[in-house]
């Protein structure tokens, strides 16, 4: 196996993985059948060397999760709905899907910097008349924000549909956890895998709220406007140290302290994995099987082992 990093999200009825050069997403549709679509990662933010400096690629991984990501549900949204829109899934998602994407990333982007990043502001706003400590009201924030973003995660979890996403979150964890520990993929293989995964998005999420508080500690406590931008502004800044985070935890986790320090992150996956069901892994397996092959044949001396698969084809 070789060192590059694989891992990806789960979608409607289905896994998305990525490499460094190349993604798969995996999806049922309504017959029960595996659906698979490939591509290769085009663009600067792939090719570019800037694109992999330490704290840069945190806010290039970012950009990149949001827009592949959208991308990806709007092909696994065809699919699911089968007929028409299942033999067109690739086509529109690429074209007539354009404007609603961007649509969807815009509103996406800024309700989650208004929810998580300006609301808790404006909550610990009410303690400003009982102290005067610039520490204190930073750590009201942070409780305020850490609050949102937790129960936001335990709310959708209750939705019977999201569950199923999360079903296909474990799966897709289940799969890299495997792949990782050098056994064939198969599903009686990969099914006594963990959940959790110290990469995943939702511990990344964990990081950057403890890190903001750490950011926004050094600002003081500015006026109301220069906080409001500040929150806003060093979202990139965040997004870069809490990624050289995650991924320097993921680089150690079997040190001890490495565990510890991560716990409560881990434990936070709970909240969007499920245990998935054996249909579930074979759509990961799927996916991964083919990111897989094509970083092989594209990049034949990149390293990209791929394991046997006894996953169904699309």
């Amino acid at each position: 196996m070789g060192t590059a990093l694989y891992g990806g999200q789960a979608v409607i009825e289905g896994v998305m993985m990525r490499g460094p050069r190349h993604m798969a997403v995996a999806v049922r549709d309504p017959s029960g059948q595996l659906v698979i679509h490939d591509e290769p990662l085009r663009g600067a933010i792939y090719q570019s060397r800037w694109a992999r400096w330490p704290l840069i690629r945190g806010a290039v991984a970012l950009w990149d999760t949001l827009v592949l990501g959208l991308r990806t549900l709007a092909f696994s949204a065809n699919v699911a709905a089968g007929g028409e829109a299942e033999r067109n899934a690739v086509a529109e998602s690429a074209e007539g899907l354009q404007s609603v994407i961007w649509g969807s990333l815009i509103f996406a982007l800024v309700a989650a910097t208004g929810l998580f990043f300006v609301l808790p502001l404006f909550l610990a706003g009410v303690i400003d008349r009982w102290t005067s400590s610039a520490l204190l009201r930073n750590l009201i924030e942070t409780v305020f924000r850490l609050a949102l973003v937790i129960g936001y995660m335990a709310a959708i979890s209750l939705m019977p549909d999201i569950q199923r996403v999360f079903g296909y979150h474990g799966a897709e964890h289940k799969t890299v956890n495997a792949y990782e520990a050098g056994v064939e993929l198969t599903v009686p293989n990969v099914r006594p895998f963990t959940v959790i995964h110290p990469r995943c998005g939702t511990t990344f999420l964990i990081i950057v709220v403890i890190v903001s508080f750490l950011v926004f500690a050094l600002l003081g406590h500015p006026p109301l406007l220069a906080r409001i931008v500040s929150r806003i502004a060093l979202i990139p800044v965040i997004a870069g140290i809490g990624y050289e985070l995650i991924r320097l935890g993921a680089a150690h986790y079997h040190r001890p302290l490495i565990r510890l320090l991560m716990a409560p992150g881990l434990a936070v996956q709970r909240l969007t994995t499920r245990e998935p069901d054996d249909s579930m892994i074979e759509a990961a397996i799927a996916a991964l099987t083919r990111v897989l092959e094509a970083e092989r044949t594209s990049h034949p001396l990149a390293g990209a082992a791929v394991p046997r698969s006894g996953s169904p084809a699309a």
